[in-house]
Parts: structure tokens; sequence; C-alpha cells
């Protein structure tokens, strides 16, 4: 007997000081400003994380040595709104190349004031990972998950004032 389970997404939110051009510039522009330097799939240090800004582009950290690290795919790319895109990592945290084992992350943007935006992630098809894909969503849906990097953005703002 086949039970294949569908978790429920992953869901979080943050609301930030910032128009919403600004917060959507500044999480594609500089998602390493707020990426920890120690989610790290490479083998030497971060020298720094690549946002492509278009559909078919990736996000990649790209290591001192010069080797990458392409751990999304950008599947929608709609300034100022939203984005959508693959989570290329596998259950046992490396690289998955099977697009069909792949879950995926939206982030939505949405003007709550001409100077507030509200941020919306949701991470789903989870079950896509196969076996583990447990491991997948406690990760990401963790202090060193989602929350982590929305709280890193959100303090980008603060600090800018």
């Amino acid at each position: 007997m086949n039970t294949r389970v569908t978790p429920a997404p992953v869901k979080h939110s943050i609301v930030v000081d910032a128009p919403i051009a600004r917060a959507f510039k500044v999480f594609t522009e500089d998602f390493g400003s707020f990426k920890p330097r120690d989610h790290n799939l490479l083998r030497v240090d971060i020298a720094e994380t690549v946002f492509e800004p278009r559909v078919g582009g990736h996000v990649y950290d790209r290591g001192v040595d010069g080797s990458e690290c392409r751990f999304a795919r950008v599947l929608a790319f709609e300034p100022p709104h939203r984005v959508l895109l693959s989570w290329d990592i596998s259950p046992q945290w490396q690289i998955e190349t099977d697009p069909a084992k792949t879950s995926e992350w939206e982030v939505r943007f949405i003007a709550e004031s001409e100077a507030r935006t509200r941020v919306e992630l949701e991470h789903r098809k989870l079950e896509r990972h196969g076996d583990g894909w447990e491991s997948v969503r406690g990760g990401v849906d963790g202090d060193k998950g989602w929350p982590l990097y929305l709280r890193n953005f959100a303090e980008l703002f603060a600090r800018k004032g």
C-alpha cells in the first residue's frame, strides 16, 4: 500500500520598514548579506552569494577558490511582488540535480504602507525530496532556517534606518 504524504508547507513572514520596491531589491540583490555564511555546502569559505535576477537564473555560493554551489533555480521573477525558486538541496544536505526531487520556495512582497512591506515566504512540495523529506522540512522551518533568514533580512533595514 503506497500512502504518499503531502506535508503542509512551511510558512513564515516578517514586516520590514521599507517600501515594496526596496524590500524586493534588497532581498534579491543582497541575498548574501543576510544568508548565514555558515550555510555552506562548499569545501571552502564563501566569497559571495549570487542571485541571478531572471527566470532560468540561479542562486549560488561562490567559494574563495572560485568553486560554485548552485542551490536554487529562479522559476518566477516578478518584481516587486514575487519570486519563486527551487530548493535543490537533498535530505542529505547535498545538491540535488534532479528537478523532480526538489521542493520550491516562494517569496511574496506585499505593501502594507508606502514605507512598510510584509514579506511572506512559503516553502512547499517538500514530499518531492522523497525519503527523508522531513529533515528538509525541519531544517527550513527551524530556528536556523527561514526564520533566521527573515530576521537577518529585517535587521538590514533596522540598521540602515
